[in-house]
Order: structure tokens, then C-alpha cells, then sequence
């Protein structure tokens, strides 16, 4: 079977690359051990997603009473049932791939794929036949699993990964959860949500550390405030399984504390997938488990490329979908500028959520700016008052010299669907003025964005 593009993998960077790829002309394969869509769309971004709206969902009925509705009893949580609305969520996304797959004419070929020299792609099925393919391009994008720290070895039931976190079939009574990025906030939300008592512990000072610090204590309050116990620059020493119980010992900085619960989830990072798919034998270089290549994506080796969370960068599914498309572009002599990794959004969807671009104001100072920072908070949104939650802020900062807008880092209500608007003014070069200028709809959660924008400068209205 020979092809124009083979990609190695259909997460959000392999199935994006192909689509785009067959656009543009190419007879695409794409080879899949598992599931089509990959981990994003299987077992990391949309059923989280799904799980979360269901601890939404269950935190208003908690506070109907503040909406003015009556309801007899209280609503309970059934786990079970969650989980099968996010696994059908799941199943349906996957099967959407499926239907791009047939429109695009991109040919799904399933087994485990190991690339040879000569732009050869062996792919073993799960019978053990092997199948030989070629193409003038090898695009590589096998993504990346759950990272395990030695002490803290997962096995599937008491301590467990994100996947192993998605179908537990039994709520736990007690969970500790150990690193708090993106994955571990966001499960550790979720489960304290339906009632199940959660310890957050974090090796460095403040939770979500990637984030501003001003946004990383906003998120502990609110922790706190749900009765979700943290425990900042403090590390897991040791996890002791004895019967149904584990006895976590956890070294703080100032002494040590034994948490027993029912479940330990590991969520400190993640390891890329590049065992046994053939680098080594083709000759393309890696360098701390990633994978070298050049702007636009070509590793050492002519014809083989890398995308997505093997490769340098922010392991994110919208980055590897931008890394896939501008990759298949440049193969096909389209003119493409590389991807600025300075302007790449981050979400964690926890509740208040938090979404952020750019430099934090800390990293501002550091690299030697002289800065103008604006914060509105939610206390003085007329739409975050009527919709009863008004924790959280947005905060703006701009180079003080030449009005270059540095960063925006945002917590709170739906402001994972408003940072985009950060994205494109920054990609625009556009002005703090400008954004002061622009009429925004009253009342909304995105007006806070013009608000913070107007208190950098000194014109703010409502605080």
C-alpha cells in the first residue's frame, strides 16, 4: 500500500494533519492501534469535559435555593451513571472521526505502526499480521500516556492514572490526588464536586503552577472554600496499600503526614510515546524524550516528521492540531509562517476556570519590562452577580513603552471561552486603546476583558 502522507496516530494532531493533508490533495493513511481521535477525544479532553459539566450540573443543585427554586430531598450523585454519559460523549466524538475519515477518503489502517528506513511503515494488527506500507511522508504524532513517578507506581486500581480516573466504577470515599496541573485540578474538582473528600498535594509553592500566582491562590481559596484540602510544596514520599486503604505518607515543609484514603491518583505529567516505533533504527535524533525537528516539523531524516507531544512545546490537542496542519502545508509548498509558541491559550476547566496567554507578570518583571498591569474582578461584573458566582478577575499586562500586550491570565466562569479574545489582539498587534474602543456587549463575562484592559491605563469605569 503506498500513500502521499502516512500519519502515525489519529489524535488531535494525526487525524487533523490527515484531513488537511487530503485537502490539499494527498492519498492519506492514517494507522491507529486504538480508538480514532486518540487520547483527547477517548480519554483526556472531551470526556473530562463531560465529567465536569455533571459535577457543574450537581454543584447548582446545591444552591438552588440561592435561584430562588424549591426542590424536595437533595439530588445525589451516581457515578456510574456520569461515566456513561462522558464514554457516550466519548463514542460519539470518535465516531465523527470516523465520518471525516470516509468524506476526506483517508484510509484507516489499524494496528501498531513501526517506521523502517526508506519511508517505510510496518504496521503489526492485532493478530499479529504485518502489513507494509510506504510514503513519500512519514508524519509521526503517537502522542504521549500518564507519567509515573518510582515511588508512586500505578497499578490500575489503588493508585491509578487520568484513564483509570475516567471509569472508576465505584465513587471513593477518599482520594488524594498528587500534582495539580491541569489533569490533577481538574479531577480533583470533579470528584470533590460529588462528595468525595479530596487531599491536592503539590511539590511546589502554589497549585496550577504554570499559571499567574495571583490566578494560582485565587484557584486555592476556591478549593478551600469547596472543602478540598491542598497541600502546597509538599511531596509523596511513600504509598502503602493495606486492604481496601492506602496510607499515603507526605512530606511537608514542615513535618510529615500520613492521609489515608481509598484511591491515589497520579497525575504529575505525562510520557511520550516513542517506544518501539522504529527511531532508533531510522535514524531520527531525540533529545529528553522528544523529538528533534525544525519549525515547520521535518526531523533529521528526510521524509519523517513530528507533531504534537512528542515534539517541543506545550503538550496541548490545540497545539498539535495547528502543528499538524502547518506541517502538511509546508510539505505542500504553501507558504507558512512557524507557530508562535508565546501565543498559545491554556484552559484547565475547573470551577472557577482558568485560562490564560502570555507572559505572567512575574515573567514580565523578569525579563525586564517595564509593565502596566489592569485587574478587574468578577465582584464588579453585573453578569457574574446575576448568574450567582462572582469569584474570580482578569488580569492584563502590557509592555508600558510601547503598548505591546504581554499576557492575560483569567479566572472564573466561562473564561476558557474568552481568552480567544486575548489570542487574536495579540496576534494583530492591537492596542490596549484599541481594545478600550471596542464596544463590548453589556452585560457579559467578556466585558471584564475591555474593563481590565481600561484599568491598565487608568480609565477603568466600574471599580
Amino acid at each position: 500500500m503506498n500513500f502521499d502522507v502516512i500519519v502515525i496516530g489519529s489524535g488531535p494532531g494525526g487525524y487533523v494533519a490527515a484531513i488537511r493533508a487530503s485537502q490539499l490533495g494527498f492519498k492519506v493513511g492514517v494507522v491507529e492501534k486504538a480508538e480514532l481521535g486518540g487520547i483527547c477525544l477517548n480519554w483526556g479532553c472531551i470526556p473530562t469535559k463531560a465529567l465536569l459539566k455533571s459535577a457543574q450540573v450537581f454543584n447548582y443543585t446545591k444552591h438552588l435555593a440561592d435561584y430562588g427554586i424549591k426542590m424536595t430531598g437533595d439530588a445525589t450523585a451516581d457515578l456510574p451513571a456520569i461515566v456513561k454519559r462522558s464514554r457516550d460523549v466519548a463514542e460519539g466524538m470518535s465516531k465523527g472521526i470516523q465520518f471525516l475519515f470516509k468524506k476526506n477518503k483517508i484510509e484507516h489502517i489499524q494496528g501498531f505502526a513501526r517506521i523502517k528506513p526508506g519511508k517505510i511503515v510496518e504496521v503489526t494488527d492485532a493478530e499479529g499480521k504485518v502489513t507494509q506500507l510506504t510514503a513519500s511522508h512519514i508524519i509521526i504524532a503517537t502522542g504521549a500516556r500518564s507519567r509515573e513517578l518510582p515511588n508512586i507506581k500505578q497499578d490500575g486500581k489503588k493508585i491509578i492514572g487520568y484513564r483509570e480516573a475516567m471509569t472508576l466504577p465505584v465513587q471513593p470515599k477518599r482520594m488524594v490526588v498528587v500534582g495539580s496541573g491541569a489533569i490533577g485540578s481538574e479531577f480533583a474538582y470533579f470528584y470533590n464536586s460529588i462528595g468525595t473528600e479530596v487531599t491536592l498535594v503539590e511539590f511546589l509553592p502554589t497549585i496550577v503552577p504554570l499559571e499567574d500566582e495571583e490566578v494560582s491562590k485565587q484557584l486555592e481559596r476556591s478549593f478551600k472554600k469547596a472543602g478540598m484540602k491542598v497541600m502546597t510544596s509538599s511531596t509523596v514520599e511513600s504509598v502503602e496499600i493495606a486492604g481496601n486503604a492506602c496510607k499515603v505518607t507526605i512530606k511537608t515543609s514542615k513535618s510529615t503526614e500520613i492521609v489515608e484514603c481509598d484511591i491515589v491518583l497520579s497525575a504529575v505529567g505525562i510520557t511520550t510515546n516513542l517506544e518501539g516505533i522504529g527511531l532508533e533504527e531510522t535514524g531520527i535524533k531525540t533529545e529528553k524524550g522528544k523529538v528533534l525537528v525544525d519549525d515547520f516539523y521535518k526531523t533529521n531524516v528526510d521524509g519523517y516528521y513530528a507533531i504534537g507531544d512528542i515534539v517541543h512545546g506545550p503538550a496541548l490537542a490545540h497545539v498539535a492540531s495547528h502543528e499538524g496542519i502547518t506541517c502538511v502545508e509546508k510539505i505542500a509548498g504553501i507558504h507558512v509562517e512557524p507557530i508562535d509558541y508565546g501565543n498559545i491559550p491554556g484552559c484547565t476547566y475547573t470551577s472557577p476556570e482558568i485560562a490564560s496567554v502570555g507572559m505572567t507578570e512575574k515573567a514580565a518583571k523578569e525579563a525586564g519590562y517595564d509593565i502596566k498591569v489592569g485587574k478587574f474582578p468578577f465582584t464588579a461584573s453585573g453578569k457574574a452577580s446575576a448568574a450567582g458566582n462572582k469569584e474570580g478577575f482578569i488580569k492584563v499586562i502590557f509592555d508600558a513603552k510601547y503598548g505591546e500586550w504581554l499576557g492575560a491570565h483569567m479566572i472564573g466562569d466561562n473564561v476558557t471561552e474568552m481568552i480567544a479574545e486575548v489570542v487574536v489582539a495579540r496576534k494583530l498587534e492591537t492596542t490596549g486603546h484599541e481594545i478600550i474602543k471596542s464596544i463590548h456587549p453589556h452585560p457579559t463575562m467578556s466585558e471584564a476583558v475591555m474593563e481590565a484592559v481600561a484599568a491598565a491605563y487608568g480609565e477603568v469605569i466600574h471599580i
